[in-house]
């Protein structure tokens, strides 16, 4: 899908939510299980919020998912924000695969969970979205974004899938091509976008996660 950046610069500040509960580890939930924060994405959620205080934020546009609002509550009483929330934002729907651990999608579909993105790539998802039909749904969000947005800070805070649907939009770039990224959970992307440059787009900050506060960093 062809994509235009807009005629301004702006900073997107792209952060996944944090870690769900323990059921759904390894389990491909996508946008038809809504799972909530473990104790672990909670504590993410907090180091997110403590990292983020001196940093400027207008906006914050978000999927209307749980596991994203648990994630966001603590950035939005800080920052006295209220969040903008875009439906099409939700985490990608995985079809057949919904409810299916890793192991449980290679014994019946004979593949392996690591080759999704190119799955997705392909169309071959069953039941499911394929990055077509992906970019479709979150092109209009992004634009959106960016258009309401002239050089300011904004957060988009949603899911490891759309980010990597974002990035492949903004650099122009298969989805399956985003498999050379890690999104993390709990972990902030930051994208500047500025039209005067040569290359318009910038990956500033890739998979940040912050320390928790009962963590030192290693000598």
């Amino acid at each position: 899908m062809e994509f235009a950046p807009p005629p301004h610069p702006i900073r997107l500040l792209l952060i996944r939510h944090g870690e769900v509960e323990a059921t759904y580890h390894r389990v491909f939930g996508g946008s038809r299980i809504d799972m909530g924060l473990s104790p672990l994405g909670h504590a993410q959620a907090q180091a997110l919020t403590r990292w983020l205080a001196p940093d400027a934020i207008s906006r914050v546009y978000a999927s209307p998912m749980q596991r994203v609002a648990q994630t966001m509550a603590p950035l939005l009483a800080a920052k006295q924000l209220q969040p903008i929330l875009l439906p099409d934002l939700r985490e990608v729907d995985f079809g057949d695969w919904t409810g299916l651990n890793w192991d449980e999608v290679k014994q019946r579909f004979g593949v392996s969970a690591y080759d999704w993105l190119e799955v997705l790539d392909q169309g071959a998802l069953p039941g499911g979205e394929s990055a077509a039909q992906l970019a479709a749904r979150v092109s209009p969000c992004l634009q959106r974004i960016l258009a309401e947005n002239p050089h300011q800070p904004v957060a988009i805070v949603c899911h490891g899938g759309i980010i990597r649907v974002i990035l492949s939009l903004l650099l122009q770039i298969p989805l399956s091509r985003t498999a050379h990224f890690h999104i993390e959970y709990g972990s902030l992307s930051i994208v500047e976008v500025d039209p005067e440059k040569r290359h318009s787009v910038e990956l500033d900050l890739l998979n940040f996660q912050p320390l928790l506060a009962d963590r030192q960093p290693v000598p």
